[in-house]
This record gives C-alpha cells, structure tokens and sequence, in this order.
C-alpha cells in the first residue's frame, strides 16, 4: 500500500510542477488573469488565476495511472461489489462539470448563481452514481439510516457547501492551496487508522501532491493564483472523498470528523452568509462579494499577507489535529489538547495584538466604499471620537460616518 501511496504523490506533484508554468502562459493568452477593480483585492498588480488546471492534471494522471497498474497487477479491483469503477465515472465526470464552469468563471467571469447551479450539478452527477452520505451516527442514535431522499439532499448540500467554503477562503496567497494540504493531511491520517477504503486514501494522497507541487508558484509573493477552477475542485474533491473515506463507519465520531477538518472554511463559509444577509436584508445579498472574511480582518488588523496565512494554516492544523486526537484517543482528550491551544493563543494574543496596535499606531484607514479615510490624530469629533483614538480601539459597532459600513470594510490607507 505505501508503495502506491508513494507514487500517488510523487507522481501528482511532479506532473502539478511541471504544468503549472504553462497555465501561467496559457492565463494570459485567453485572458484568465485577475485584475484588482476594487478594494476587496488583496494585491495590487494583475496576477495570472489558471492554476487551477494544473492541480487537476496532476490529480487525474496520478489516479489514472495508479488505478490502471493496480487493476493490472491485481491489488485493486474496480469491479468489485463496492462498484468503485462506476463510482470513479461519476467522479471524473463531476470533475469536467467543475472544471467546465471555473473555467469560464476564471475567463469570462460568470454570474454566482450560474456557479452555483454548475456545482449543483456536479454533485447530483456524484448522487446519481452511487457516492452519498447513506446513514448518520449519533450518540445515543447509534446508526440512524436515510431516506433515499434525504440522502440525496444532503449529500449534494454537503458537497456544494464544502466546494464553496473552500471557494470562499480563497483570499490570499496559498491560502485555499495549504489549508486543503493540511485538510488533507488531517483526513489520510483519519482514513489510516480508521480502515478506510484505499480508493479514498488514494484520491487524498493524490490531491496533496498536486497541491504541493503547485503551491511554490502561489504562495507569497505568488506568481499565480488558483483561480475559481482550482479552489472549487479543491473543495469538490474534499468533500467527496470525505464522504468515501468514512462510508461504511458507523462510529458516532468519526462520522462528524470530515466536519472538524474542514472547521475553518466551513466556519468562514457560515459566518459569510449570516453577515451578507444581516447586511443586504436579502437573500440575494448571499452572493455579494464583501470583505469581511477572516483573512481579510486578520491584515485589517496589521498582519501581512504572509502573516495572516501563516495564521490561519495554524488554526486549520488545530482543527486536524483535534479532529486526529478525536478518534485516535477519545473526547477528554481532544478537549485537553483544545483548552492548552485555547490557554496558548490567550496568553500570545494580548502581546502580539498590542505590538500589532504599537507597530501601527497612527496608521490611518479607508473606507473600501467611499473612500472616506479615518485619521486617528483628528479622530471623529462629531461622532464622539476623540483625537488620538487609534483605529482599532473604535467600538466594534462604529460605522463609517459617510456611506455607514462597519469596521470591517476599512484597510490601511497607503
């Protein structure tokens, strides 16, 4: 088995590497090239977003190698009872129906709705061949069984909602592309020790050296970005190998683990669309670009790109390891390793925030809406703000005295 591990990885990573160049020629070329038009973008130069392409190639070659030689060696069979190779054709084929419409999102840059119905589509395909979540596992409810309808639903509000976390997330350098290897990561040691199929461990294996190869041309400063094409095949893939890899389980935890795993984005994604509906009072404002991600208010708050990346892999990699700890070693366990992460980032908070506040003191911020700049020598008399009040000691529910938009809309004035 480690083996063909071993060449899942390598071989992704090598193909992924060496193609990824090409997308960067191939994005200028058809135009998929991301050009900062407002302030929600966190970089200021146009910037190439076709490596998504590259991360599937190395995916796809990988696996369609791999399977092939162990269909032929006989150490893995695609016709089985499980019916994986039937199953794969509905992998794959969702796979286009993604690919297809990141494409045209990354090049002509289609309407949400017009994605979301694409990824809809993709993962009714995964239902309709066989891949779904078939039962829920509860303390107390041990091994609650599905309706066929149920299933279906929420199997595909499962795999829509993971692709568009992951899609979300996707905000600075190698943001999408680590937090997806440290998912990864989190979920082969999970299938490990759990039994899993070898199919979902392969698939995994595959993605993270796809994403590795990749992430040295998008990481800060990056050189290319992923693209809508990359991050919600990313997303896609997660959410249905996760569902691959704990399908036949009926152990209350590991049912919910994928759900940790995926915590940050997940969490991003949530909170994403509570805020746009709170502010848009619609739900049409749910598909309203806005800048109140987690990334954005970590370098609202001072941090680099690069700091602020750093970050949030290290809060991926808490919910991976909580996850891991979870199965592994049980409930107390887990919730002791959580309150000395807790206790750790509350004893570090007060000192690196009051160095961020010290290194910026004095910095002045702009309203990404109506330009309106917030100078803290004068402060905002009218509104009761006296000068000298540093930006980041507003109350949190200040608003811009000119358009209205909360804090969150404000980044540094250069």
């Amino acid at each position: 088995m480690w083996g063909n591990i071993a060449i899942a990885f390598l071989l992704a990573y090598i193909v992924s590497f060496m193609a990824t160049p090409y997308t960067i020629k191939i994005a200028n070329k058809v135009g998929a090239v991301d050009i900062p038009k407002d302030k929600r973008r966190m970089h200021n130069n146009s910037m190439p977003k076709f490596g998504g392409p590259a991360v599937i190639l190395g995916f796809l070659v990988s696996v369609v190698y791999l399977l092939v030689i162990m269909s032929i060696d006989g150490s893995f069979n695609l016709f089985s009872e499980e019916q994986y190779g039937y199953k794969l054709i509905g992998l794959f084929l969702g796979i286009v129906i993604i690919a297809i419409t990141g494409i045209l999102d990354d090049i002509k840059t289609i309407k949400p709705i017009t994605k979301l119905i694409g990824q809809t589509l993709a993962a009714a395909v995964i239902v309709s061949f066989g891949i779904q979540i078939e039962h829920l596992s509860i303390p107390f409810l041990y091994n609650i069984g599905l309706s066929d309808a149920f299933s279906v639903i929420l199997t595909i509000i499962w795999i829509v909602g993971v692709t568009n976390a992951i899609n979300l997330i996707d905000g600075l350098d190698g943001l999408s592309a680590g937090i997806s290897i440290i998912s990864c990561l989190s979920l082969l040691i999970i299938f490990a020790l759990n039994g899993s199929p070898l199919i979902a461990i392969i698939l995994t294996t595959a993605l993270v050296g796809s994403l590795i190869g990749f992430l040295p041309f998008n990481f800060s400063p990056a050189k290319t970005f992923i693209g809508d094409t990359g991050s919600n095949f990313l997303g896609f893939i997660l959410a249905v190998v996760s569902i691959l890899g704990v399908a036949k389980t009926y152990t209350a935890v590991v049912i919910v683990l994928p759900v940790i795993v995926l915590g940050l984005p997940i969490f991003d994604v949530i909170c994403a669309i509570i805020r746009r509906i709170i502010k848009g009072k619609s739900l049409k404002a749910v598909f309203q670009a806005d800048k109140g991600h987690l990334h954005h208010k970590l370098v609202a708050k001072g941090f680099s790109q690069k700091q602020a990346v750093l970050i949030l892999y290290g809060i991926s990699a808490a919910f991976g390891m909580f996850a891991v700890i979870l199965f592994d070693s049980g409930i107390w366990k887990a919730i002791s390793f959580l309150l000395m992460v807790i206790a750790s980032v509350a004893l570090g908070y007060k000192n690196l925030f009051k160095d961020k506040l010290q290194e910026n003191k004095g910095t002045m911020m702009e309203c990404i809406v109506c330009k309106y700049i917030y100078n803290p020598k004068y402060g905002n008399e009218k509104a009761g703000v006296k000068p000298g009040t540093e930006f980041n000691q507003l109350p949190e529910n200040w608003v811009c005295p000119v358009c209205g938009e909360g804090k969150d809309m404000f980044e540094i004035h250069e």
